[in-house]
């Protein structure tokens, strides 16, 4: 199992994390980060989610996420913190959930803008004290500049480790709710569907309504109404 082969008893953790919205042309970046500590790390425990369906959340069906949310108990308005769950007294696990705006997205960019919230979710379930293992979902590093944190970018990884896969659920799920709510927020766009991404609608809708102070203005797609806004 991959997760076990990456896991050393002697450390206090194993994390995984990983970012959806790259690629929309509104909203947020979102990262998730799963952290567990050494004591619940088993392959009882990474078999439980596998039997669950976790995985590569691109992979699975949005009821399918819905379900493995659910049958976590996850409580995705519980963000930008720490939150435990406690799946039984044999298995707790620890997760957070970031957001970057678009609007710093423009600012520094949307790899910088992915990798920090990556990088702010962790931090998030890290304790000061604790030592151990962080995968990373991509082929970049968080660059966290903690000497008690080992980082490793695992390519694919969210197929590849059921921690890094989790992370991705949450986010993936915790993204689509987000913009089913600014659907409502901005009609017309469509968000509620294509949660932002560059399909032909939601480009028509720039097209005709214009940007909302949602999207990403140093977007290709985007970028050429600005000037009418």
């Amino acid at each position: 199992m991959f997760d076990i082969d990456k896991f050393n008893a002697k450390e206090d953790f194993l994390a995984g994390c990983d970012e959806v919205g790259r690629g929309p042309l509104a909203g947020p970046v979102v990262a998730a980060s799963v952290y567990i500590e050494s004591k619940y790390v088993s392959k009882e425990n990474l078999n439980f989610l596998l039997e669950l369906g976790v995985t590569d959340s691109k992979k699975i069906s949005a009821k399918k996420r819905a379900k493995i949310i659910d049958d976590l108990k996850i409580n995705l308005s519980k963000t930008n913190q720490k939150v435990t769950l406690e799946i039984s007294k044999k298995f707790i696990i620890h997760f957070s959930i970031r957001e970057v705006s678009n609007e710093l997205i423009d600012e520094i960019n949307i790899l910088r803008a992915s990798l920090l919230a990556m990088s702010l979710s962790f931090k998030d379930c890290k304790k000061k004290t604790d030592t151990g293992r962080i995968l990373i979902d991509g082929n970049k590093l968080l660059e966290l500049e903690d000497d008690s944190v080992t980082e490793e970018f695992v390519i694919k990884g969210d197929s590849k480790s059921v921690i890094i896969g989790l992370a991705s659920v949450i986010a993936k799920e915790y993204r689509d709710q987000l913009m089913k709510d600014l659907g409502e927020k901005y009609p017309g766009y469509g968000l509620e569907g294509h949660a932002g991404y560059p399909t032909k609608a939601h480009k028509e809708a720039i097209k005709e309504l214009g940007i909302t102070p949602i999207h990403r203005k140093s977007f290709k797609g985007v970028k050429e109404y600005c000037q009418f806004n």
